[in-house]
């Protein structure tokens, strides 16, 4: 089984939306016995909340299902739980080594480097626009999946 994480600075927008985009993707692929897939936050302002409700519109226009969803903090023991430690920008990738102790083993990477691409998705709870990053998460996650054939 692949464990993967996904992180972002709250866990309510974007790592929330990786996590149930991809939950989708390999339940219609058959392959959902072959991940456990779940998201964090870097930070502490979220804990405990819920998916923010812009992202779950998003979600819901797509046909995307959702679980029930807390906002929860990335902990050091995670990079020993995981396989994939994806983080979804620039800050993020600061942040998860120093929270994790490291990355001695290559586990954190950023969402979009799978699909050849630097650059970060950007935080929909600022710009407003959950559709450049609903499809900026679905490029990264179909590379993804591409590489674990």
């Amino acid at each position: 089984m692949i464990k993967v994480l996904f992180i972002c600075h709250g866990n309510i927008c974007r790592s929330v939306m990786a996590h149930y985009i991809m939950q989708d993707m390999v339940n219609k692929m058959g392959r959902a016995e072959d991940f456990f897939i779940e998201s964090a936050a870097t930070s502490n302002e979220e804990i405990g909340n819920p998916i923010y409700p812009p992202a779950r519109k998003k979600l819901n226009e797509v046909g995307v299902p959702i679980g029930t969803h807390r906002a929860r903090r990335l902990a050091k023991s995670d990079y020993e739980e995981y396989d994939y430690l994806i983080g979804m920008d620039s800050e993020n990738m600061y942040y998860i080594p120093r929270i994790t102790g490291g990355d001695p083993e290559g586990k954190i990477y950023k969402l979009l480097s799978f699909a050849g691409l630097d650059k970060d998705i950007a935080d929909p709870w600022y710009t407003g626009n959950f559709d450049e990053t609903y499809d900026d998460i679905v490029c990264g996650l179909k590379a993804f999946l591409e590489g674990e054939k």
